[in-house]
């Protein structure tokens, strides 16, 4: 008579604790097959097999090993083995790994290897002691050394963590995985970050909207919006600008590998105006209905106009704008949409100039622009000499650092030397970059000139982005609006202005001695130039932005973009 044995039960546990072993290496399989290698040769029936994918071996909570413990507690498998290929599979810390035995051995079950034999005596716990603790010594002196190539790579110009959003990792051949532009939203962060840096976008609450209508940014799964905590993330990350530095390991701010996003003045920029101006969040009574709520003003009170749809008893709609301060004499009186914004749109019509004009305009660019090129070269030495006060400056504060001994006073010099290294950085740039603009004289002009002479067709777009866009360029103050006599004189920006005084309602001959009170003018020789005979006001306008396009030529082209921000869409 022959009797038959039941084989014993098994379950395989089998860890990898990153996420490139699951994607791109073969341990779990490995691992797999060596037990059931094992299983085989000791005739154990193997009923299950748990994945541990992506766990370090430092872990207490594992999602796997949760699994396989309520495996075997709810199928009530008695003497169930679980074969695990290595020790330091199992766990690489010695608190952790008696704290998995302890628990699987509360479910009945029993731990195998094919690498050790685990037992109840002292010698198999003592060398079951000293593999665990070798395999938490190995997994410590894994991180350490990561951390040390880690932090070496980012003191060399590198960043080695996560791709912040706008970038990606490429491989080359001089420097390995290096970040690159990950378009489109490369452009989408570079305009939202030069746009509040030039004040096109004048709170973050302006660019998250700006964010909001960019389809390829990705928006929260949640709420289909962008958070301002991802705004103020974007705004103070230095990698934008081309560089890196973290402060956790000790490396100071320094000059990436990868090309930014934005120039460092740019960056600086941003930061300035995030200390200055308040986050202000996006209000949900503007929308494209009633684009100028906020902007007109109550004639009386000379508070803004709010706006809201009337439901008549027809239970039809219709749109007004009314004033919602109490005590006004027009208050809650309501100002149909059609008629207020009709008015305003004869305003933007009337800011067109002549065509005539901006051919003058043109020619004084053009003469100015070629005076100011020829002045580079010496700025170019002006910066090298700013570059070397500031040298100058961070030794001094070092001697003073050396020299004295109370913590505050350190502090200080410490934060005032940050300051000056920044500002050398600064300065470099600028060298590297040179003072010649980046940019031809008609991609920096042409596209500016485009809005400046025909508003109009940014307003009867539709959009509400770019009428907000036209109240912000080509009006300095808001509009007060009366009922009964319509909208008021409008203060224009200094542009507007500026071409309105070239304006001739009518033309007449002059006679011999002119208009004005006859004088005797001097006479003027070509060793005494005459005076200018352009006013003032527009020299004063075309000195100021020529210097700003040769000391500051990349932030000058965006200024000035921005007076048309949708150039290729809407009017050329």
């Amino acid at each position: 008579m022959t009797t038959s044995t039941t084989p014993l039960k098994a379950v395989i546990y089998c860890r990898v604790s990153s996420k490139m072993q699951v994607e791109e290496g073969h341990g779990l399989e490995s691992q797999e097959t060596r037990c059931r290698e094992y299983a085989t040769r000791k005739e154990y029936e193997v009923v299950k097999t748990f994945y541990e994918k992506a766990v370090s071996g430092g872990a207490f909570d594992r999602p796997s090993f949760n699994a396989m413990l309520d495996y075997v507690r709810k199928s009530k498998i008695e003497g169930v083995v679980v074969i695990i290929d290595d020790i330091s599979r199992f766990a690489r810390d010695i608190e952790g790994h008696w704290t998995l035995r302890r628990a699987l051995k509360e479910t009945g079950g029993t731990l195998e290897s094919p690498s050790i034999t685990f037992g109840e005596d002292s010698d198999s716990i003592l060398i079951e002691n000293l593999l665990a603790s070798v395999s938490q010594h190995q997994r410590q002196k894994n991180g350490e050394q990561t951390k040390n190539r880690m932090r070496a790579r980012v003191m060399n110009g590198y960043w080695v963590f996560h791709a912040p959003l706008g970038f990606r990792y490429e491989r080359t051949k001089e420097h390995g995985k290096l970040l690159v532009r990950n378009e489109p939203l490369a452009s989408i962060i570079q305009e939202a970050l030069e746009g509040f840096a030039s004040a096109r976008f004048e709170t973050q609450g302006e660019v998250k909207r700006f964010l909001e209508t960019q389809p390829d940014f990705p928006k929260d799964r949640r709420t289909g919006l962008v958070r301002f905590e991802e705004v103020a993330r974007l705004m103070r990350r230095v990698h934008y600008a081309g560089y890196v530095e973290a402060p956790d390991w000790d490396v100071s701010l320094r000059k990436g590998h990868h090309e930014g996003l934005i120039s460092l003045e740019t960056f600086q920029a941003v930061q300035r105006r995030m200390k200055e101006s308040a986050r202000v969040p996006a209000r949900k009574d503007i929308s494209a209905d009633f684009p100028l709520r906020g902007f007109v003003l109550c004639n009386d009170c000379q508070k803004p106009l709010t706006a809201c749809w009337s439901t008549s008893k027809t239970k039809r709609k219709h749109p007004y704008y009314l004033c919602p301060t109490k005590g006004c004499a027009s208050y809650r009186k309501s100002i149909r949409r059609d008629v207020l914004e009709g008015d305003f749109a004869e305003v933007v019509r009337s800011l067109q100039p002549s065509e005539g004009l901006f051919d003058l305009v043109r020619a004084m660019f053009k003469d100015a622009w070629t005076q100011r090129m020829a002045q580079a070269e010496g700025m170019i030495q002006g910066l090298k000499r700013e570059a070397v006060q500031v040298d100058k400056k961070i030794e001094s504060l070092l001697d003073r650092i050396v020299e004295t001994e109370n913590p505050r006073v350190i502090a200080a010099y410490e934060k005032r030397l940050s300051k000056l290294e920044t500002d050398k950085l600064v300065l470099a740039e600028k060298q590297q970059n040179g003072v010649k603009p980046a940019h031809s004289f008609d991609d920096l002009f042409e596209l500016a000139t485009s809005f400046l002479a025909n508003p109009w067709k940014l307003w009867e777009s539709g959009q509400l982005t770019l009428k907000r866009t036209v109240l912000r360029l080509a009006f300095s103050e808001r509009i007060a609006y009366c009922r009964n006599q319509g909208l008021r004189t409008p203060k224009t920006t200094l542009p507007f202005k500026v071409l309105e005084g070239f304006h001739i309602g009518k033309c007449k001959m002059a006679e011999r001695q002119g208009f004005e009170p006859w004088r005797q003018f001097p006479a003027y020789t070509l060793s005494k130039r005459a005076p200018s005979t352009t006013r003032p006001p527009l020299r004063i306008f075309f000195q100021q932005m020529l210097v700003l396009v040769l000391t500051k030529p990349r932030y000058a082209f965006n200024h000035l973009r921005y007076f048309c921000p949708i150039f290729s869409q809407q009017i050329m």
